[in-house]
This record gives C-alpha cells, sequence and structure tokens, in this order.
C-alpha cells in the first residue's frame, strides 16, 4: 500500500475534538475559539436539548456505542413529575437530586484519548456537562478522573475554577433556579473502577464494586438519586453539536455513521498516537495513513479493536469502516477506539497473555468465576506462550473461555474471555490447533 496516497485523503484532516488541543486551561482562549456558543445555544432552548442530541445520532464513546439521548432521558424523567426542563418554575422549592458525571477514569491498556481532553480541552468537557447538567436538570456535576493522570487533574481543577467565577455558569444557574455544584473526584485508579455501578459505589464512598443491574444508574445511582454517566470523549462533543446543530454533526461522518471518533493508535505501527478521524473511516487509513504504516516494513497482522477486550481483526479486515456498526459485523467491537495494532512476527498468544494477566490483577475479586477464571486462562496462556504445555492445557483454555463469560456481575470477565476465544479462533496455528 503506498503510503502517499492515504496521506492525500482529504478525510484524515478532518478533526473537531482535537482542533483546540491548542488552548488549554485558558478560559479566554477557549471562549475566543468558539467556545460558549454550545451553552449558549442550549440556554436559549433547554426542552430542545435531549432532541438535539438525538437527532445528531451521538453514542456514547467509552466502549458500548450506546445512543447518548436514551440515556439522558430516562436520568431526564427519573423522579419527575413535571418532565425535564420544567422544574425551574417553581422557585423556593426544593429541586430533585441529580447528578452528571463525566467518566475519565480511563485505566485500559492502549486507550489514552480522555486524558488528552482533560489536559488539552478541559473547557470542551466542562461546557458539555453543564450542557448536560441543563438538558436533565441536575443539581451536581462529578468530573470523575483516574488519580493517576496528574496533569489532567490539575488542568480541571483549574479550568473549574475559571467556570464557576463566570457570567456562563451565574446564566446557567439562574436558568436551573437552583444552585449547581461542581466537582472534582478522584477514582480509585482501578480499570474497574470505570464501570458505571463502580462508579456509583466510589462516589457513594464504599468500593468500587460492580453491581447487577437494573436499576441502572439513570434511575438510581449515587445516593438513590438519578445519574447521568457519560465518557469524557462523549461529552465533548456535545456542545459542538448544541453550537452547530445535528444535521452538521451527522455530515462529519462517512456513509450511515455520524461525527468523528478519537484512535489511539499504537503497537507495531511508525507513527503511534491520538487521531481523530470521521467516523466510519477504513481501518487502513488509521494504520497506513496516520499511523505511516508498519514498523521495520513487516506485513500488517492483526489489531485488537478497541483495546484487549475485544475479538482481533486479521490483514482481511483491513477494509472495515470504523463505526459501531460495521465493526461490529464483522464480530469485534469499536470499544473506546484504541487500536494496538501487531506486525507479523510478534506472538499473538504472548500479547494475549499479558492482557488476561492485566485483567486478572484488576479483577475485583467478588465475583470467584471471574477472579479464579482471569488467573486460570493467564497461568494456561504462558505455559502455551513458553512451549511447555500440552495439548489438554490448550483444551483448558479454549473451555473456560467457553463457559466463563456472563458469570461476573461487570464485562471484565467477558472481555477476557472474548480475547482468548477470538485469537483461537482467528490464529489457531499459534496454539498447535
Amino acid at each position: 500500500m503506498a503510503r502517499q496516497n492515504y496521506h492525500l485523503n482529504k478525510r484524515l484532516n478532518q478533526r473537531l475534538l482535537s482542533s483546540r488541543f491548542d488552548v488549554g486551561t485558558d478560559y479566554r482562549r477557549w471562549l475566543a475559539a468558539g467556545g460558549g456558543h454550545g451553552l449558549d445555544a442550549a440556554l436559549a432552548n433547554p426542552a430542545a436539548i435531549i432532541d438535539t442530541i438525538e437527532a445528531a445520532g451521538l453514542v456514547g464513546m467509552g466502549g458500548a456505542g450506546f445512543p447518548t439521548h436514551r440515556k439522558w432521558r430516562a436520568a431526564a424523567q427519573a423522579g419527575a413529575a413535571a418532565g425535564p426542563g420544567k422544574e425551574a418554575a417553581s422557585p423556593g422549592t426544593t429541586p430533585t437530586i441529580r447528578y452528571v458525571v463525566v467518566n475519565g477514569n480511563e485505566d485500559e491498556p492502549g486507550t489514552f484519548k480522555d486524558r488528552h481532553l482533560l489536559l488539552h480541552t478541559p473547557h470542551q468537557v466542562i461546557e458539555g456537562a453543564l450542557i448536560a447538567a441543563l438538558a436533565i436538570h441536575a443539581t451536581h456535576v462529578v468530573f470523575y478522573v483516574n488519580r493517576r493522570q496528574r496533569d489532567a487533574l490539575a488542568a480541571m481543577r483549574e479550568a473549574l475554577a475559571q467556570w464557576q467565577t463566570s457570567q456562563l455558569f451565574a446564566r446557567l444557574a439562574a436558568a436551573l433556579g437552583h444552585p449547581l455544584e461542581l466537582a472534582l473526584n478522584e477514582s480509585s485508579g482501578r480499570y474497574i473502577g470505570g464501570e458505571e455501578t463502580a462508579v456509583v459505589s466510589w462516589l457513594d464512598g464504599g468500593f468500587p464494586f460492580p453491581r447487577s443491574k437494573p436499576p441502572f444508574p439513570a434511575q438510581s445511582g449515587i445516593g438513590g438519586a438519578p445519574t447521568l454517566i457519560n465518557n469524557v470523549e462523549t461529552i465533548a462533543n456535545v456542545s459542538h453539536i448544541l453550537r452547530d446543530g445535528p444535521d452538521a454533526h451527522r455530515a462529519l461522518g462517512i456513509g450511515e455513521a455520524s461525527g468523528t471518533k478519537l484512535y489511539s493508535l499504537s503497537g507495531d505501527v511508525l507513527r503511534p498516537g491520538l487521531y481523530e478521524l470521521p467516523m466510519g473511516t477504513p481501518l487502513a487509513d488509521l494504520v497506513f495513513g496516520c499511523g505511516c504504516g508498519m514498523l521495520g516494513g513487516k506485513a500488517f497482522k492483526a489489531v485488537f479493536t478497541g483495546g484487549p477486550s475485544n475479538t482481533l481483526l486479521s490483514a482481511a479486515d483491513l477494509d472495515v469502516a470504523l463505526d459501531f456498526d460495521s465493526v461490529r459485523a464483522r464480530g469485534s467491537s469499536l470499544g473506546t477506539g484504541a487500536m494496538i495494532v501487531l506486525g507479523e512476527g510478534t506472538s499473538i498468544v504472548r500479547e494475549v497473555a499479558r492482557y488476561v494477566e492485566f485483567f486478572a490483577a484488576e479483577s475485583c475479586g467478588q465475583c470467584p468465576p471471574c477472579k479464579c477464571g482471569t488467573f486460570q486462562m493467564a497461568r494456561l496462556l504462558h505455559r502455551i506462550d513458553t512451549g511447555v504445555a500440552t495439548q489438554r492445557d490448550v483444551d483448558a483454555l479454549a473451555s473456560l473461555a467457553t463457559l466463563l463469560p456472563r458469570s461476573g456481575r461487570c464485562g471484565l470477565i467477558d472481555g477476557a474471555a472474548t480475547v482468548v476465544q477470538s485469537s483461537l479462533r482467528t490464529f489457531p496455528g499459534e496454539y498447535g490447533l
């Protein structure tokens, strides 16, 4: 594939979220760069916010691709007799407690998009969260950030201090009819702490243990109150949608896809990094255009899509459009947009073993099948990788990967089993099959 052909593709220059990475924490520069107009538009017609998000086709960028408007509508309606946007008509009454939580825990290998947004454009994230607060009539907004990301935490503290003394924030509070509390909370720093019910547990003062659903946080979250939890990248899109309109957002994507997506590209590529592309861009454009191809002239072998908890795609899938539906149709998931690329000569078994060991270490231990199962799969993978395994070990690994899914309260064990199953199916020769 000729590298220059990809650089001529103008789709690779489409940027929305990353175009203002140079603004940093300066609130005045954010306004000068077009910030604030999204919140202005939301304040002009609060009742239309959720409909606008729905029309834009925004989905959750934290992994599942769940329609954003459905979460927002559920949180807005939970516990509200009057409906969203109407409670402010009764000054002096006690508002229904509702939370907006911006989830910036981001602790999965190969994923680093959210920390860039928090560090380089914190005002973009804050403005989106404030629009969400207006949409569901929230009383609290919590920015939940991985405690290991010290620079991002510092940037958010500085940015939040500027918003709390701004005229825009005062106008928002007046529109809500009650004070809006902004808080920055350091997460536990554990991978499992990013699961939405674990977020609730931590913010309630407990250990970040996931729990079974329903009820979903939008129905009963922090302190039993309706709680809207969205990923950082999802929230960062909101101000642009309100400012430019839903049609403009949809037009950014390719085909049926809407908007843009941030991709954390790493592994055996010449130029790893964070890239923003139109949703629906082919995988080959990301790898050979943005990533400038493979290290050492190696052939492309595989990619972990959406991080290590999804199925592997092979060279036969380089044409896949990077959007949630198209990647799902190939039996994988777009996930967080992390793309870990492997070249020929890289051991699939060794890479899978490394990631399953990560899952074993990060299991909270609440569900024995998860804690014990991930440990056993990691042990078997290590035996296979070091050449001391028997056929019984390979069979046992395949059996565990089939039996363990859906045996835990969250998706950790499912992700570990999925990547093992995928590697066995796609690269059986590496297991001696």
